[in-house]
């Protein structure tokens, strides 16, 4: 089973840059896209249903921001839209589909351009990420984190303290999601390197992204019992319709 995941941050701007030529050439099983800033009533057939793929989407009740979709190409038993709290389920940030075994989500975090909404969420998002981990069903979590887990995770980071993405208590919150409450970085499981982003700010498309300056805030998140499951992982730089790269993950599981 291949699951990739993309923040295409605004889902017309990357169709015009290739997006849908990418995804016909992926053969992935699911893929989860953030940041699709449109109302899903507003795009064509050939968005919300590309040949092989059943779209599913959450919109954010405000223009042009944010929202999550699904494009899966074995039909779910069952859609959740959102998580049952006003901040997540009104922005379009938490999409789930269901399968026999395991459920996959799309999740977009509040990038923190207002810190206290932020925290908010991070807050109500731990509950349910508890009682998720509690559950007998297993969750594969993908999307934008908006957090650099550790120092690792992005260039030039010690300039980056107080920066949101990286301040103290985010990373202490990500501590927590991937220590005590039991959740595994597919992407670390394969590859412990540094230099591997899937977020550049400054991006400039002149210059390879290996030369430039990264941040690693999206993620593939799995409950332990997954851990054995994961096959291999890997970002797609030269994925350019966005500033953000697909995080790619396979795993030895059928839909």
């Amino acid at each position: 089973m291949k699951i990739a995941s993309i923040n295409v941050n605004g889902i017309r701007d990357a169709v015009d840059r290739g997006f849908l030529d990418w995804l016909a050439q992926q053969d992935a099983d699911v893929v989860c896209v953030q940041n699709i800033k449109a109302k899903s009533f507003e795009l064509g057939d050939h968005i919300l249903y590309p040949e092989g793929y059943e779209g599913y989407f959450l919109d954010a009740e405000e223009d042009g921001f944010a929202g999550v979709g699904l494009y899966c190409r074995k039909i779910p038993k069952a859609i959740m839209y959102g998580l049952g709290f006003p901040q997540c389920d009104h922005e379009g940030r938490f999409l789930q589909a269901d399968y026999d075994r395991f459920s996959i989500a799309t999740f977009l975090m509040p990038d923190g351009s207002d810190q206290k909404a932020k925290q908010a969420f991070m807050d109500q998002y731990q509950e349910y990420l508890t009682k998720m981990s509690r559950k007998r069903r297993e969750y594969i979590i993908c999307g934008t984190w908006q957090i650099a887990h550790k120092t690792v995770d992005l260039a030039n980071w010690s300039d980056n303290q107080l920066t949101s993405g990286f301040r103290p208590e985010e990373r202490a919150w990500m501590d927590q999601v991937l220590g005590p409450t039991g959740f595994i970085d597919t992407f670390r499981e394969i590859n412990r390197d540094a230099g591997e982003y899937t977020w550049w700010p400054k991006l400039d498309q002149d210059v390879p992204r290996d030369r430039q300056e990264g941040w690693r805030i999206d993620y593939q998140l799995v409950g332990p019992n997954f851990r054995r499951h994961v096959v291999d992982a890997w970002i797609d730089k030269e994925a350019t319709f966005s500033e953000f790269a697909p995080l790619i993950v396979e795993y030895d599981l059928a839909l």
